[in-house]
């Protein structure tokens, strides 16, 4: 089947590209974009590994037509730390030790930015929900939770 252009605005940039109708946002990011910080799990919808935040909302990209995402705004975890510093999300799970593989923590971040967005205070039962799509099979979820609830603390206090 003929790609047809897709305009969206991942990372702060307007991408205009060529997309066949049936990718997925998932395999657009890694193999048109070449943001492979998404990774590709399960393919399902049950890992969250592939979780991005589109419009605000933190989704599994890989249940995602690309063509869906004609006009929206995608942020991926390689848009989400600057230059100088990394997000407050990815700097708490360094500090409490998120992560241990590092598969599954793009997801779980960006689950857990997705939540602060729409949540910036929230509890630890709230996280528990929030990243309940988020399989990992490393860390037990113990540090991950910690990991966010620093954060929220961390962004309220910049206001």
């Amino acid at each position: 089947m003929n790609k047809q252009p897709l305009t969206m605005t991942v990372n702060g940039h307007e991408r205009q590209i060529l997309v066949a109708p049936y990718y997925s946002l998932l395999d657009t990011l890694r193999d048109e974009l070449q943001l492979t910080g998404t990774k590709k799990g399960c393919d399902e919808g049950d890992c969250g590994a592939c979780t991005v935040i589109l419009n605000g909302k933190a989704v599994t990209s890989c249940l995602v037509l690309a063509m869906s995402a004609r006009g929206a705004e995608v942020t991926t975890v390689e848009g989400l730390a600057t230059p100088d510093a990394l997000h407050p999300v990815q700097q708490a799970f360094i500090e409490r030790g998120g992560l241990q593989c590092g598969y599954c923590t793009p997801g779980l971040i960006m689950a857990a930015v997705g939540l602060l967005e729409e949540n910036p205070q929230p509890s630890a039962e709230e996280v528990k929900f929030a990243i309940g799509g988020n399989l990992c099979r490393c860390t037990g979820y113990t540090k991950v939770v910690e990991a966010i609830l620093l954060a929220a603390d961390r962004m309220a206090s910049l206001g």
